[in-house]
C-alpha cells in the first residue's frame, strides 16, 4: 500500500519543479504563464500570487479545460508543494505539455517577500 507521501514523490519524479525565485524571475522578464492556485478557498482568500487562477485540487480534472488552454505555460502552486506536484502530474496526463510545480508553494513565495494579492 502507498502513502500520500509515496504518491507525491512519484509525481515529483515525473514533473518539473521550479522555485518561487524562478517564478518571480520569469514574471519579471515579462514571460507569460498561467499561475494556477490549487489550494482550498480559505487558503486562497488569505493571499495568493497576483493574477492567479483559483481552482481547488479537488475540482481540477472537471474544470481545467474550460479555464486554461492545453497549450499554455502553467505554473501550479499550493501551500507547500505536494498538492501542486499531484496537480502538475495530472495536467501532464491530460495533455498539458508545459507544466511546472512551484516547490515550497505559497509559503516559499511569501517568505521570499514576493508580491501577494488578498
Amino acid at each position: 500500500m502507498k502513502t500520500g507521501t509515496d504518491l507525491i514523490n512519484e509525481a515529483k519524479a515525473r514533473i518539473t519543479e521550479v522555485t518561487a525565485a524562478d517564478v518571480e524571475a520569469l514574471l519579471a522578464e515579462g514571460k507569460r504563464a498561467v499561475l494556477l492556485d490549487v489550494r482550498e478557498p480559505n487558503e486562497y482568500n488569505l493571499g495568493h500570487l497576483p493574477g492567479a487562477i483559483h481552482l481547488p485540487r479537488g475540482q481540477l480534472e472537471n474544470r481545467i479545460e474550460s479555464l486554461v488552454p492545453p497549450s499554455s505555460t502553467v505554473i501550479v502552486y499550493c501551500g507547500g508543494g505536494g498538492r501542486s506536484a499531484l496537480a502538475a502530474d495530472t495536467l501532464q496526463q491530460m495533455g498539458y505539455t508545459d507544466v511546472k510545480s512551484m516547490c515550497g508553494g505559497f509559503r516559499s513565495w511569501a517568505i521570499n517577500g514576493a508580491p501577494v494579492e488578498e
